[in-house]
């Protein structure tokens, strides 16, 4: 495994990194398993935040006792400086540490986000103070939105940036990443696999060795995705052109409106599985019906409970029209039933 530097911060990091979200939904002793073997294939950058569930507490236990060889960062979806405050004391407790080498603000996406966290009394403010402190090594944010991230970057307050970055979605992170390394920031590619909606890790990944500077950081759940990935490093091959051509039928079949499962747009009111809801384009294609209707019937059915109240589209930071694609899945949805008799 190579080593770089992030940015302009002076922190050695792997080059590719380790996603904290999957793990959640891993046993603890199965996620210790999985970041030592990270730590023996020589992956050194760790990224969680206390929005993850048990994440922090899960990756404090696997990195007990080898906190130096790391570069640990996690992230506050607060807004103002005492919530900052507070995330950062719950994480620093959680992962069993007195400092992270990394502190993000999460997900940054809109005008009065980022206005108020840069606010006298944000959670800006906050995260220098710590800085100064010593408990925070370096400040950075991440987001879901090129507009606001390129106002956050000439901000210069910021020491790296984490924006999603894939073949699918590589106009905006281009031109995000771009304006981030002209400051000298560190950038960190989050949704590498499009939030596990691109399946080719073999395209994703390859594509992502062509672009300099940029560290992705896949969220790992299983011993197989993460040797997957690491022998793409280990064996490094130049993109084909039968691979572009399947890299371009696959933008062309997600087209510029797809949900990245960032799960943002949760709890939906009615209890609509949203996330699980948007997968059925790509799942018709994997799986057999019986198998489809086992998997996503339940969450597709409840589409039916949509009141068009616009909560999720609010909340989603890459603004789709959520409740407008519920309605159209559900009607994709129902014609599938239809074919295949099981309406």
């Amino acid at each position: 495994m190579k080593n770089v530097t992030l940015g302009n911060t002076g922190l050695v990091v792997s080059e590719f990194g380790f996603g904290g979200i999957p793990l959640t939904r891993v046993p603890e002793d199965e996620a210790a398993r999985i970041i030592h073997r990270a730590l023996e294939l020589g992956v050194r950058f760790f990224d969680t935040a206390r929005l993850y569930g048990d994440s922090e507490v899960k990756m404090a236990r696997a990195l007990e006792g080898r906190r130096d060889e790391v570069v640990l960062a996690s992230k506050t979806i607060s807004r103002d400086a005492k919530g900052a405050e507070a995330d950062l004391a719950q994480t620093l407790d959680n992962l069993r540490t007195d400092h992270l080498d990394l502190y993000q603000l999460h997900n940054v996406a809109k005008d009065e986000v980022l206005a108020q966290v840069m606010a006298p009394g944000g959670a800006y403010e906050a995260a220098q103070k710590a800085r100064q402190e010593g408990r925070v090594g370096h400040i950075g944010f991440s987001s879901h939105h090129p507009d606001i991230a390129l106002q956050a970057i000439e901000s210069g307050k910021f020491a790296t940036v984490q924006f999603a970055c894939n073949f699918v979605e590589d106009e905006a992170a281009g031109k995000v990443f771009a304006a981030a390394q002209k400051r000298g920031m560190g950038c960190i590619a989050m949704k590498p696999l499009g939030g596990g909606l691109l399946e080719r890790a073999d395209l994703c990944f390859r594509w992502l060795q062509t672009v300099p500077g940029v560290v992705p950081i896949p969220g790992i759940q299983a011993m197989s995705e993460l040797d997957q990935i690491a022998a793409l490093y280990a064996d490094r091959k130049p993109l084909s052109d039968v691979d572009r051509a399947d890299m371009e039928r696959i933008r062309s079949e997600l087209g510029s409106r797809f949900c990245h499962r960032c799960g943002y747009c949760m709890p939906c009111p009615n209890g609509i599985d949203i996330p699980i809801a948007m997968l059925f384009r790509s799942q018709v294609r994997r799986f057999p019906a019986q198998e489809l209707a086992r998997l996503s019937g339940r969450a597709m059915e409840a589409i039916e409970d949509c009141e068009q109240c616009g909560e999720c589209e609010a909340r989603c930071p890459y603004e789709l029209p959520i409740p407008e694609m519920l309605g159209e899945i559900l009607n994709e949805w129902r014609d599938f039933q239809a074919r295949h008799g099981l309406a």
